[in-house]
């Protein structure tokens, strides 16, 4: 489906932004193709949208495409040899249960990632000292002039909240990896994860999850702590009481308070500490 002037604030965490001048919800890679050979030409500005966990729409919105793959780009599939095929479009969750459920390992700290499968690998996210990269296998993706591209494991490099993957490919699916395990003892381990998350990250706000990524040296929500930016507001936005590394629209919040508010939290955490912050979720839109 395309839509035109989609308000973005449905898509964001925050549930804030404006809209965005062409909004398409592809449900197959045939859809997709049909749709970039369409577009290709007239020049727009490509962004693509995953479940929105991390991401902050500007209230100016977005002068081109947002594409959100649609329901046809979220199956699992079981392969063999421990292996899953996973569209991208699918919740980290849900797939740490189709592990679970087909006793593979490795994928329990997925139950703890918001967000989708295709945003994982891009952000190398990650959690409890695991992240996507140690059970990364293969990807399909699809470039901007409709051609489908496969990367096998040895083709990907990943960095903290990183990798190499070129900007103008949409993930379509992945293969991912784990081991042999025992569906209790996996189960057990997840209820551990989730446990430990519900007690130290604020959960049922509007927020987008870890605002910065942490430094070589410290913890992001250490370094806000110590420079005395717990209490900061600006507008509508604040900072959770429960981890200051998650920024809050406490509902009167505009994308822009959102966006002053890391500045400020930057200014200060560099004033005190002399690191930089730099972002983990990401701001989308024309100033």
């Amino acid at each position: 489906m395309i839509y035109k002037k989609e308000k973005l604030s449905k898509y964001s965490w925050f549930n804030l932004g404006g809209e965005a001048e062409i909004f398409f919800k592809p449900n197959s890679e045939i859809e997709l193709k049909e749709f970039l050979n369409n577009y290709k030409s007239k020049k727009y500005k490509m962004y693509i949208l995953g479940a929105g966990s991390n991401t902050l729409f500007r209230d100016s919105g977005f002068k081109g495409v947002i594409i959100k793959l649609g329901n046809g780009f979220s199956q699992t599939k079981l392969i063999g040899n421990n292996k899953i095929e996973i569209g991208a479009a699918t919740l980290d969750r849900k797939v740490s249960e189709f592990a679970m459920n087909n006793s593979i390992s490795g994928f329990e700290f997925l139950s703890c990632i918001p967000g989708s499968i295709g945003g994982a690998i891009l952000m190398n996210s990650g959690c409890y000292k695991q992240d996507i990269s140690n059970i990364f296998y293969s990807l399909k993706a699809m470039n901007f002039s409709g051609e489908i591209k496969n990367f096998n494991k040895h083709e990907i490099e990943f960095s903290y909240r990183g990798c190499n993957i070129p900007k103008d490919l949409i993930i379509l699916s992945v293969v991912l990896a784990g081991q042999n395990g025992d569906k209790k003892n996996i189960e057990k381990k997840m209820n551990k994860f989730i446990t430990n998350k519900k007690n130290s990250q604020p959960s049922r706000i509007k927020t987008c999850g870890s605002t910065f990524k942490n430094t070589k040296n410290k913890k992001a929500w250490e370094l806000i702590k110590f420079s005395d930016c717990k209490k900061l507001e600006v507008g509508g936005a604040s900072i959770s009481e429960k981890h200051c590394n998650f920024f809050v629209n406490n509902g009167t919040a505009t994308a822009t308070d959102v966006e002053k508010l890391i500045n400020e939290v930057q200014k200060k955490v560099f004033l005190k500490t002399k690191e930089k912050l730099e972002l983990e979720i990401k701001i989308v839109g024309d100033k």
